[in-house]
């Protein structure tokens, strides 16, 4: 590819070997026209969205497992779109989401590669508001809550385009700003559960990762 590198990884999910196209390391750039830049995307976080990081592989075994029936599924920071490919493959209604400039491009590279037809993607930044977007039975996101101010910024995109009765669900690698989400997410109605999750198929139970899976019910929404 023009300006950067990359490699090809394989990772199990429900006995299906997915391979993708990721970056071949952190210290990829390629920003030429300043699209990045003028998105609010540094030097530093450019190549973020295109590796394969270890939340983002728990989100693909969380969604192998999720109820998507009747569902309309949102993935908020996509990446590469691990989690999106295997809602895709089960059949899902998924629209995945991202504000990199080649987070599209690399998504559909990575559903051909493994015969899928190509998801719905929409690049959306969560500090404005897309109501053509619509509204999702459940939000999903993988490691979003790495910046202070992440948490109000997601509670937003919630707020705009949350059913009254939704899921909210976050794999978090433990950081800080998950308890200030949590109370954000309480004020509009959604109450959490935590729970195990294999990190990959090999993982045996007791399982080391942890998804934040929020709720909201209809009484909770209309109080």
């Amino acid at each position: 590819m023009p300006g950067y590198h990359t490699r090809q990884v394989t990772h199990a999910v429900g006995g299906f070997p997915y391979r993708l196209r990721v970056l071949s390391d952190l210290q990829q750039f390629a920003d030429p026209d300043g699209h990045g830049e003028r998105l609010g995307i540094s030097p530093a976080q450019w190549s973020l969205f295109g590796q394969s990081w270890p939340s983002g592989r728990l989100l693909a075994q969380a969604m192998h497992r999720f109820d998507i029936g009747g569902k309309r599924i949102l993935e908020l920071g996509c990446g590469i779109g691990l989690a999106s490919l295997v809602l895709q493959r089960r059949g899902a209604d998924v629209v995945a989401s991202d504000i990199h400039p080649l987070a599209e491009p690399f998504l559909a590279y990575n559903a051909a590669l493994n015969g899928l037809p190509a998801l719905h993607y929409r690049q959306l930044r969560w500090d404005e508001a897309l109501p053509a977007l619509g509204h999702f039975d459940a939000i999903i996101a993988s490691d979003v809550l790495y910046e202070r101010g992440q948490a109000e910024r997601l509670c937003e995109v919630v707020t705009r385009h949350a059913y009254p009765v939704a899921e909210v669900l976050v794999t978090d690698p433990g950081r800080g700003n998950s308890g200030r989400f949590t109370r954000l997410l309480g004020e509009l109605g959604f109450a959490l559960e935590t729970s195990a999750c294999p990190m990959n198929d090999e993982d045996p139970p007791p399982y080391r990762g942890k998804v934040l899976h929020y709720r909201r019910i209809a009484r909770a929404a209309n109080a």
